[in-house]
């Protein structure tokens, strides 16, 4: 195979090989030797069919397996021999006009990983901002189960409903011109009044009712309504009340802690104190990251491959069109978006920097991830899928080394950053919940293209999927209260109006986390070498390895 360079510019790369016929030929006879011993033919004994024999009839079909394995050991041997270490996968290209017998002419390029300098990690100063767990969070909490599990008993029939009262209705939803929309009608849905679960004016105007009652609720569904028919627009509801009930007492004592399973009130307070002091510590160790990889991006400045910031950005990029689709306006939110476009390639570039920052520190450091530990990532992120699918799962990660990688690299990051901890000198200083929530709400901007963002601790808001015209809870208020009569209700849920949705942050695309580590396209592995794709014979171009999929 004779080698010839065509491009080294930058971390770019390009090659010519040229893989003669001679050396194709040579690999069509060992496969013939192979074959032959197990070839059946009409008039020959098996195994004893001639190769000549073999060759006219395969020889096509052979001679295209022989060009396509040359080429992919051909691009093997030009990594090892030229010891590139490549970014992503070459792009590999058999020259137009080839015909079988001939000289195959293969176009090969890539970009190389950078030298990155020795990471300056001594020095490192971080703050840790540490909540104590409440008393009165604790309480809190505990209300809000005995909420959950409170009774309801029965009015007398002429009672009037006021607030904090449960209210059973039968409704049907109308335009302004008197028809009934869509989705706009239910059964026996669960009210409970002054929970806020509504679209606005549709509780209060219950307040007064009694068992029997029939009334029309005139009210504006929310200019965000999902339902865009529906957004901004005056509608009725004509509602006949089923009944009424009133809130019985909802007591934090050993009962509460038995309806959930609990052997006593000191058990559950105990498991709701240990949630929040470890969703106290998520949330220091977020701030903790972020400060720690500001420090690391603004003491660290190297060229980083062009092909990785475009696949990053891309990802992020298809991240925010999603998130678009579901705000009130996403013609307008896609506009804003191309506006930003150029910071958002920012956090690309920087993102891909942090990341061969942090697998540079890990490999210096000796930090990796044990066969065990891959073992529990392959069995945990395997439950995701259906059981049968589940060994099909396995088997495919452990086949793929690229999947395998992108599996562990969230963890190997991970480790990296607590390698930095110890490393780093720590001061604590103790701060409320709502001090440590505004330091890292803080550094949601992006416009310097420097924000990351930790992914087990702050993942995104999202708005709720849309739905047709309800009346429903939000998606996010597991901590609100939630009656029995509502719950029954869930099968008229789709007929409901919607709660007014609450302001939608930017996408989390802004609060990302560095882009690869130790096993995504710049992993340890790579230094080693990177193997070429599968090469068809015509225009055979290496699959790109896939991105991180969540950053």
């Amino acid at each position: 195979m004779q080698t010839v360079e065509t491009l080294n510019e930058g971390l770019k790369r390009a090659y010519t090989l040229t893989i003669t016929a001679k050396d194709i030929d040579a690999k069509v006879d060992v496969e013939l030797k192979r074959l032959a011993p197990q070839m059946k033919m009409p008039g020959f004994r098996p195994g004893k069919v001639p190769a000549n024999l073999i060759r006219k009839m395969h020889g096509p079909a052979l001679t295209q397996d022989a060009v396509n394995a040359a080429i992919q050991e051909g691009v093997q041997t030009l990594v090892a021999e030229k010891q590139l270490r490549p970014a992503m996968q070459p792009s590999v290209e058999l020259e137009d006009g080839y015909d079988l017998g001939k000289d195959a002419v293969v176009k090969v390029e890539l970009e190389v990983l950078p030298q990155v300098p020795a990471p300056a990690i001594d020095g490192l100063k971080l703050e840790r901002l540490t909540v104590p767990v409440a008393d009165e969070a604790v309480t809190e909490q505990l209300q809000k189960f005995a909420d959950q599990q409170k009774k309801w008993d029965d009015a007398a029939d002429d009672y009037v409903a006021a607030m904090g009262d449960l209210v059973t209705v039968d409704f049907v939803g109308k335009t302004a011109d008197g028809v009934a929309f869509d989705g706009g009608t239910g059964t026996d849905m669960g009210v409970e009044l002054g929970a806020g679960r509504l679209i606005p004016g549709f509780e209060d105007q219950l307040v007064g009712v009694k068992t029997g009652d029939d009334k029309v609720l005139n009210v504006t569904f929310p200019e965000e309504y999902q339902e865009k028919s529906l957004a901004g627009q005056p509608a009725t509801f004509d509602i006949t009340v089923k009944s009424v009930k009133t809130a019985g007492e909802s007591n934090i004592d050993e009962d509460l802690a038995k309806s959930l399973g609990l052997e006593s009130l000191e058990q559950l307070t105990g498991l709701l104190k240990g949630q929040i002091e470890q969703e106290h510590n998520g949330l220091t160790r977020t701030h903790m990251k972020r400060k720690l990889l500001d420090q690391l991006a603004e003491g660290h400045d190297f060229e980083v491959p062009p092909s990785m910031v475009e696949a990053e950005f891309n990802q992020i990029w298809q991240q925010l069109q999603h998130e678009a689709t579901h705000e009130a306006d996403p013609e307008a939110a896609m506009a804003e978006m191309e506006g930003e476009r150029d910071d958002y390639r920012k956090i690309a570039e920087r993102r891909v920097r942090l990341g061969l920052l942090l697998s540079e520190i890990g490999q210096a450091n000796g930090v990796e991830v044990s066969n065990q530990e891959m073992q529990r990532l392959l069995a945990q992120a395997a439950q995701q899928y259906p059981a049968e699918q589940r060994q099909q799962f396995m088997q495919y990660v452990q086949s793929e080394p690229m999947a395998a990688a992108q599996l562990r690299a969230p963890l190997y990051e991970d480790k990296v950053v607590d390698f930095l901890f110890e490393k780093a000198e720590i001061t604590d200083r103790e701060a409320t919940r709502e001090e440590l929530e505004a330091a890292i709400e803080s550094e949601d901007g992006f416009a310097s293209g420097t924000h990351v963002h930790d992914h087990d601790n702050h993942k995104p808001k999202k708005k709720a999927a849309a739905k047709k015209a309800k009346p429903a809870s939000d998606d996010t208020a597991a901590d609100e209260t939630v009656t029995d009569e509502a719950q029954v209700s869930d099968a008229a849920d789709e007929a409901k109006p919607a709660k007014k949705a609450p302001a939608k942050k930017k996408a989390a695309p802004v609060e990302a986390e560095t882009a690869v580590t130790e096993s995504s396209p710049v992993a340890a592995e790579n230094a080693e070498g990177t193997e070429a794709a599968d090469a068809p014979v015509k225009k055979p171009r290496a699959k790109k390895a896939p991105t991180k999929t969540e950053a």
